[in-house]
């Protein structure tokens, strides 16, 4: 039991494996962020092809 207290304990001060989860939240965040503005910008895309379409064939 002692030892696996010791293991938690030195995974916690040890700065590598914080590092890696930090990475691994900003990459996720950053993920949700792009996926979030091109759906953002896919509606305004297709808004503006659609208005280009109108005005070409009416």
């Amino acid at each position: 039991m002692n030892s696996l207290k010791q293991a938690v304990l030195n995974f916690i001060r040890e700065e590598e494996g914080l590092t890696i989860v930090e990475y691994a939240v900003a990459g996720g965040l950053i993920t949700v962020a792009v996926a979030g503005a091109f759906e953002a910008l896919g509606g305004a895309v297709l808004a503006r092809i659609n208005e280009l379409i109108a005005a070409v064939t009416g």
